[in-house]
């Protein structure tokens, strides 16, 4: 019982110390304080991937007052409950390779950029522009304009073993 007690605590306390790792890299100032706008680069680096609702909440749940900012005292012990509870999942390779395949109808291996882009920014829960040219800055080949996306999937996964 002691054993699993002192890993629970272990297990805890690596957890605290990967949030906080994230955390700081926003933390210009060294305040202990981010911006609100970096929180969801924060989670996506965690593992997790909420959607703009659960995001919207969460952030409502940790700002400091509608001030703009979040401060690691509210932000730790509530990501830290996300990571343990194992809220906002990453989807799988071979779900994340079947979405792939769906909008890939010529079966070429590549989705050209202004194809995915319009996917991206008009259907589900869109993207914004801004959203688009960051990703499509990292992911795409661009002296051919596309992306080969069996390439992307284990950069667009995570591993979840903690």
């Amino acid at each position: 019982m002691a054993d699993n007690k002192q890993n629970a605590e272990v297990k805890v306390s690596e957890v605290h110390k990967k949030i906080r790792a994230a955390f700081e890299a926003f933390d210009y100032e060294s305040n202990n304080t981010v911006d609100v706008r970096e929180i969801g680069t924060i989670i996506y680096s965690l593992g997790c991937f909420p959607s703009r609702a659960d995001l919207h909440d969460f952030i409502a749940e940790v700002e400091e007052d509608h001030s703009g900012y979040i401060h690691l005292d509210k932000f730790l012990p509530a990501m830290a409950k996300v990571l343990l509870d194992h809220k906002f999942p990453p989807i799988p390779e071979d779900i994340l390779l079947q979405a792939f395949e769906v909008l890939d109808k010529e079966k070429k291996g590549y989705l050209e950029l202004e194809e995915l882009t319009k996917y991206m920014t008009m259907e589900g829960e869109p993207f914004t522009q801004e959203e688009m040219d960051e990703m499509l800055t990292a992911l795409a080949d661009r002296e051919k304009n596309v992306i080969y996306y069996r390439d992307l999937l284990s950069q667009l996964t995570i591993d979840t073993g903690m």
